[in-house]
This record gives structure tokens, C-alpha cells and sequence, in this order.
């Protein structure tokens, strides 16, 4: 019997690097297909949300170990080749970042990218709507998980309510679609806000994405009291009705998607992420590039690639690419958040992009 060594396993991964590149397809070693990358273009916000960025952390990153808008486009450019396509733009907040419609407008000149999408806490959406459509964005995730003016203020530090559903309404009559609102779920804080977030997807043609509270970063007020499963989120809303499944494409994300029976097609959806009751890591297309330039193939998982320091440090497209090869090949088949309560997952979200 052949004996294992490292030498053997690294001559292995490296044909199985250089067999992704010349095939243009990034598929893991799980038969995993990744076409989906998330980037994170910077990460600062203007909201400081309790789960997220808490008024504790103060640090920002210089903007010089931000990937610059051509660094970004320079991986994104090379990612496309090997089969990514579709991007999602995230932050912090993304659209806090200087000139980034000019960068959207760049992105979507790259051949082969079929799809780019905005997460944006709907701050300054009612500012740049008109742009993002020109420039080419129709799908929106926003982050909202009150409906109630005060206790946005307690959760997000602002009193920007308005400003926020001003954006959301602008973004629905200007035709961007879908518009999926995302609402992290926590007991004791939002939890009696269910019924009302759902009955929206019966007034407004939006989806109402019921996200599990997830304990990311050393800095999260996660508690298990706080843990809310999807499960009970959906027996809390059904008293509006019957829910039915809608049939979704595999680029449409990990959400399980419902429409209540008697909704008109017209009208909106309600979607559940449920990363801790129920794992969708089988499925699971995507890799996420933070703002600082580390590439990661897991969200609940500390390990990286440093993609910063191959483009500064002179690398070649291929040396980027067999980056990205590696990255995709080293994925691991199932995150442990359950089993750790997340404590394998240190980074705080708004570097790695929510």
C-alpha cells in the first residue's frame, strides 16, 4: 500500500488546482459547482447594529488595506473565467464607499457575469436607486428587522426609519425586482414583529427573509434565549394563513421560499434562511471575498486566503486563479455552528460582508 505523505497530497492538490483552471469551472471536492461570489466592498456602516457592528468597535481599517476598485475587478475579471456569475456587492455598507457607482458601472462590463446584486441596509438607497438601476443592479436585499421607529433606533443606533422605507418604497415603484427584506430574528427584541413583517408579503410585492440568529464574531450579544428556529417563526406567522412552496432557481440562494395560498401572484413571498436548524452547506455555491481582500470559501469558518498579498505582491493571473482553485478545493463539506455555537467563526461580519 502506497504510504501517504505530504509531498503526495500537495502534488494532488496542485493537479486538482491547475485541472479547475484549464476547465474553467470551480467545482469542490463535495461535487459542489461555486458560481457565486460575494464581495464585500468596505467595512464601514453608517448603523451600528447590535449583532453586527456594536458601538464597541470602533477600529476601522485604513482605506489602503481596502482591495482597491481595480484590484476588485481585476479578481472578479479572473473569477468570471473560471465560472463565477453571479456577484453580490455587500459591506459594511456598500454604498458608503466613494465613486462606487462607477464601479458597478465597471463591473458590469465584464463579459460572462450574468448577475449583480446589492445588500445595502437601505440607508442611502433612496440617494443612489436611480443610479444602481442605470447602472445595472435589479435585485436588492435590504437589512430591516423592525417596522417600529424606536426600537430602530435601539437596534441600529439611528433614527433613520424613514429614510430607510422611503428607499425601499422608491426602489419598488422604480421596478427593481425582486426586493427581498431581510429581518434576523431575535427573541425578546424583534420576535413580536413576525406577523407584521409577514403580512407585507400580502400588501407589497417584496420577500420577507426570516433570517436565524446566527453567533458570528467575538463581538455578538448571542445567547441561545435570543436563538429563534425557523420552524417556530413559520408557526408563528401561519395564523395569516397557509403557506405553499415556490419553486426557486439554485441561483437564487439558500432561502426556502413560500407564498401564502391566498396571495395574489402579484404579491410578495416570505423566505427562511435557517443556517443552524437547517443546514443548506450541500448546497452551497459561493465564496466571499472581505473587504480586506481574504477569500473564504465557508462564512462560518476562520480560514482564508490572502488575496491582498498575492496582488501587491506582483502575482500573475494564473497565481490568482490557482488562488481561487485552492480556495474552492480546500471548502469544507459542512460548517459546525451547531455543534461550536459558532466559536469557529471569530471575524467580525461587517469585515467579511453580511
Amino acid at each position: 500500500m502506497t504510504k501517504i505523505t505530504p509531498e503526495i497530497v500537495s502534488d494532488s492538490l496542485e493537479k486538482s488546482t491547475l485541472k479547475l483552471i484549464a476547465t474553467g469551472q470551480l467545482v469542490d471536492l463535495f461535487a459542489r459547482s461555486i458560481s457565486y461570489l460575494r464581495v464585500s466592498l468596505t467595512d464601514q456602516c453608517n448603523l451600528r447594529c447590535i449583532y453586527c457592528t456594536p458601538k464597541e468597535i470602533d477600529e476601522k481599517m485604513a482605506f489602503g488595506e481596502l482591495l482597491s476598485y481595480e484590484e476588485l475587478l481585476r479578481v472578479i475579471g479572473l473569477a468570471v473565467e473560471l465560472g463565477i456569475r453571479k456577484v453580490r456587492l455587500t459591506g459594511g455598507e456598500p454604498l458608503v464607499r466613494r465613486d462606487v457607482i462607477s464601479f458597478i458601472q465597471r463591473l458590469a462590463a465584464i463579459p460572462g457575469l450574468d448577475d449583480i446584486r446589492l445588500t445595502t441596509n437601505g440607508v442611502m438607497l433612496k440617494k443612489y436607486a436611480a443610479d444602481l438601476f442605470a447602472a445595472g443592479i435589479r435585485k436588492l436585499n435590504i437589512s430591516l428587522d423592525t417596522l417600529q421607529r424606536e426600537r430602530f433606533r435601539r437596534i441600529t443606533g439611528s433614527v433613520l426609519f424613514d429614510q430607510v422605507w422611503e428607499g425601499i418604497v422608491l426602489a419598488q415603484d422604480m421596478g427593481f425586482s425582486p426586493v427581498k427584506l431581510n429581518m434576523v430574528v431575535l427573541r425578546g427584541i424583534n420576535d413580536d414583529e413576525l406577523v407584521d413583517f409577514a403580512r407585507l408579503s400580502q400588501t407589497h410585492n417584496l420577500q420577507i427573509r426570516f433570517i436565524e440568529f446566527m453567533p458570528i464574531g467575538k463581538a455578538t450579544i448571542w445567547e441561545k434565549e435570543k436563538y429563534i428556529s425557523s420552524a417556530e417563526i413559520k408557526e408563528r406567522i401561519g395564523q395569516l394563513g397557509e403557506l405553499e412552496p415556490v419553486q426557486t432557481a439554485r441561483m437564487d440562494g439558500p432561502a426556502r421560499i413560500y407564498r401564502f395560498k391566498q396571495a395574489e401572484k402579484s404579491q410578495g413571498t416570505i423566505g427562511f434562511i435557517s443556517p443552524i436548524s437547517h443546514k443548506f452547506c450541500d448546497q452551497c455555491n459561493r465564496l466571499r471575498l472581505t473587504s480586506e481582500g481574504k477569500l473564504r470559501s465557508c462564512l462560518l469558518s476562520d480560514k482564508e486566503t490572502d488575496l491582498k498579498m498575492i496582488l501587491r505582491g506582483g502575482g500573475s493571473d494564473d497565481a490568482v486563479k490557482a488562488a481561487l482553485a485552492r480556495t474552492v478545493l480546500d471548502k469544507p463539506e459542512s460548517h459546525t455552528l451547531r455543534e461550536t455555537d459558532g466559536l469557529n467563526c471569530h471575524g467580525q461580519m461587517s469585515r467579511i460582508g453580511g
